[in-house]
């Protein structure tokens, strides 16, 4: 009897793109493993855009993930593919990550309808962004824009951008990638409207853990599932998510909490650079650590320990 995967994610386009992305890879290594897909609903999909109460309920880490995660451990799906930066720091008991492919862009873009930068944007212009870590640092470089939040998927975003008018939207540049929706370097075309974008320097604008990181979720007692997937692995990518995941996990973090984090491999050695802001603050509590990329788990305390120091 055929050997059978069954993978499950989010209904967004998005999240069907990543999944494909990991179909592709895993055939490239089996091409005669037989792959499904389960559409899964979760609750930040249901939510998302029904009001503010329930705006702030989709900012929660796990309302993209739970439902998710009980189909796996339910045994309905085999494996589960996310966004890594939607992950709770604590994945559900009884489960691990088995799988990262390689990393794709970390930035965020600045999506506009003209060619905009985050310095030639007038003063009072509207800006649009569901992050909680986003605004923040928008409002520590430019606390004269207008912020707004912005909730759905990604063409729902570029529609509300285009229909509302606003000065832009922050996004991730690699959904925008992953999504084929760049024409030039620059330039997004979504129902034949062109928008410009502006990636925001990385120094300023660090990422969320996990950013541009798509990441598959096993049983942790699911052996045949993990020896199909492990072979796609991408060990520097995940490397740098074990460290940003421990980071986060120190910090008990969702992404409610304003908190990047963001560690590179070079040669041997792990970078990891961190950003908290405090309730209330405008200026983040930074810090930056490196070490030994053979326990990048061992990098967060120290880190945590620095951006403590400097504060104090």
């Amino acid at each position: 009897m055929q050997e059978r995967l069954v993978l499950g994610t989010r209904g967004s386009d998005l999240a069907r793109a990543q999944t494909r992305m990991v179909v592709e890879q895993v055939h490239s290594i089996g091409p005669d493993l037989a792959i499904d897909v389960k559409i899964i609903e979760t609750r930040g999909d249901e939510t998302a855009g029904a009001g503010p109460d329930a705006d702030a309920r989709a900012g929660r880490k796990g309302l993209f993930t739970a439902e998710i995660e009980r189909a796996l451990l339910a045994g309905e799906i085999s494996a589960a593919v996310h966004s890594a930066k939607d992950l709770p720091s604590e994945l559900a008991s009884g489960t691990e990550i088995t799988a990262v492919l390689p990393r794709g862009a970390v930035e965020d873009v600045l999506v506009a309808l003209t060619p905009q930068s985050l310095e030639s944007l007038p003063s009072g212009a509207t800006i649009a962004t569901s992050s909680v870590r986003r605004k923040h640092q928008l409002r520590w470089k430019r606390p004269d824009l207008e912020i707004v939040d912005l909730r759905g998927n990604v063409p729902t975003r570029l529609r509300k951008l285009a229909e509302a008018g606003w000065g832009g939207i922050i996004l991730a540049r690699a959904g925008l990638e992953r999504l084929r929706l760049f024409v030039s370097e620059n330039v997004v075309r979504y129902h034949e409207i062109e928008f410009h974008t502006s990636v925001l320097p990385r120094d300023l604008f660090l990422p969320a853990g996990g950013q541009g990181v798509v990441a598959v979720q096993i049983r942790a007692a699911d052996d045949q599932t993990r020896r199909h997937l492990q072979p796609i692995n991408h060990m520097e990518t995940a490397l740098c998510l074990r460290a940003e995941r421990t980071f986060l996990r120190l910090l008990q973090a969702d992404c409610n909490q304003p908190v990047s984090v963001l560690a590179t491999i070079t040669g041997s050695l792990l970078k990891m650079r961190a950003q908290i802001f405090d309730i209330n603050a405008r200026v983040p509590r930074e810090g930056a650590v490196e070490g030994s990329r053979e326990n990048p788990e061992a990098l967060a305390e120290p880190l945590l320990r620095r951006i403590d120091g400097e504060s104090s």
